[in-house]
């Protein structure tokens, strides 16, 4: 196993508390941002497969605020690799 060693970046994290605290934030946003915010200090943690399904679709959705899609994309680079290597 591949060890991981991204952390969630101080910009992506405040993203992540914005749209956490955000009351017009969908779900998935801030399932997302709740798994970006999660890791911002734990290495060895890495993105369940649901958060990412949530951070994939807040990604596609063109509604979505940029602090969302910040948070987003940090919470898919800790994603671990699907291919075996």
């Amino acid at each position: 196993m591949v060890k991981r060693t991204e952390i969630t970046s101080k910009k992506a994290a405040s993203a992540a508390s914005k749209v956490l605290r955000d009351p017009s934030s969908s779900k998935k946003a801030k399932s997302s941002a709740g798994s970006a915010l999660s890791q911002s200090n734990a290495p060895s943690k890495v993105t369940s497969n649901s958060a990412a399904s949530a951070a994939s679709k807040t990604l596609r959705d063109g509604r979505t605020s940029k602090s969302s899609k910040t948070s987003a994309g940090s919470t898919l680079t800790q994603r671990p690799d699907k291919r075996k290597r």
